[in-house]
């Protein structure tokens, strides 16, 4: 700031009138001028600055000063002189004028800003898969919200689909065997699942290069993992009614550990039990059965910013 302070010539403010210093009085014009003209050091400087004529800033300051009910300056022959209240006065707009950039910033990151809740829910024992997109997607998502409320769960299909229809769930990520009415299916990736004996079962032992039919397979007890049986044309049932029943991973993989039965698992959940010699695949590749998973949200929500910026985290939208 180059202007100096006046020594004299400053006129105390008229203490009785107090509605002239209210903000909703002062024309936010006058003050931007009257910055810019302490700032460019005096009038000639700060017109050539704001693009107006001499006068019509000289105008402007003394509309203020009347508003303020001060002298802020004197403009004369000598130069620009800043009195004290126009010390003052120059300090306080700073403040003003940084307390509404702070205010406008704030309402700003507001109104841009998503709040919430989600409730995910996934089907059990898909961590495992290199496919899944939900990690990421969950890393996306409270990146940029980073004040949303994140519930995440895993549970069976059935509850996924009852949850999402009483409105306990925002959205699922599941297989689908079947598309049920009430629901929208986006699909995200497929799963390879395979039949698998445990190290303790007789076929375990059996030489690589031997080839086990079918008809083999068939005498054997298997897990009726339901859904797929249900939906899976080459999937490998039991010729006769299972004693064992599963609608999940793990307990179909518990049931193949026991070494008497063989059954189904993802492909990416078993690897770590044959690595460790534990399982071992069983038949061929007409045996694979591929599932496709999909985020599942009920039809006809409303609209919801933050399943919208979870669905955008998945690529979908």
């Amino acid at each position: 700031m180059e202007s100096k302070v006046m020594q004299n010539g400053n006129n105390p403010p008229n203490r009785s009138d107090n509605a002239g210093l209210a903000l909703s009085n002062i024309d936010l014009k006058l003050l931007r001028v009257f910055k810019c003209v302490v700032e460019a050091g005096g009038l000639t400087a700060a017109s050539n600055e704001l693009g107006i004529g001499l006068a019509a800033i000289s105008k402007q300051v003394s509309d203020l000063e009347v508003r303020l009910g001060m002298t802020l300056c004197s403009r004369g022959r000598e130069g620009f002189e800043l009195t004290e209240y126009g010390i003052n006065a120059y300090e306080a707009i700073n403040e003003l004028f940084i307390s509404m950039e702070i205010f406008r910033d704030r309402l700003r990151n507001t109104r841009n800003e998503i709040l919430g809740d989600i409730s995910i829910c996934v089907f059990d024992s898909t961590i495992t898969d290199p496919l899944s997109p939900l990690t990421v997607a969950v890393q996306r998502l409270h990146q940029n919200a980073p004040k949303v409320h994140i519930r995440l769960q895993t549970s069976s299909l059935d509850d996924i689909e009852r949850g999402l229809n009483e409105g306990r769930l925002h959205c699922g990520i599941a297989p689908v065997y079947q598309y049920k009415d009430g629901l929208e299916y986006f699909p995200l990736y497929s799963e390879t699942s395979k039949v698998y004996c445990s190290s303790l079962h007789p076929l375990f032992n059996t030489e690589e290069n031997k080839k086990i039919s079918h008809g083999i397979l068939h005498q054997q007890k298997i897990i009726n993992h339901i859904y797929f049986s249900q939906n899976n044309k080459n999937c490998l049932r039991p010729m006769q009614e299972s004693i064992a029943q599963v609608v999940q991973v793990e307990p179909a993989a518990t049931l193949i550990l026991t070494g008497h039965f063989i059954g189904y698992l993802p492909e990416h959940y078993a690897g770590n039990y044959v690595s460790r010699g534990l399982m071992k695949e069983l038949g061929d590749d007409s045996l694979t059965v591929s599932t496709v998973f999909c985020l599942v949200i009920k039809r006809g929500r409303k609209a919801n910013p933050v399943i919208n910026l979870f669905m955008k985290c998945l690529s979908i939208l």
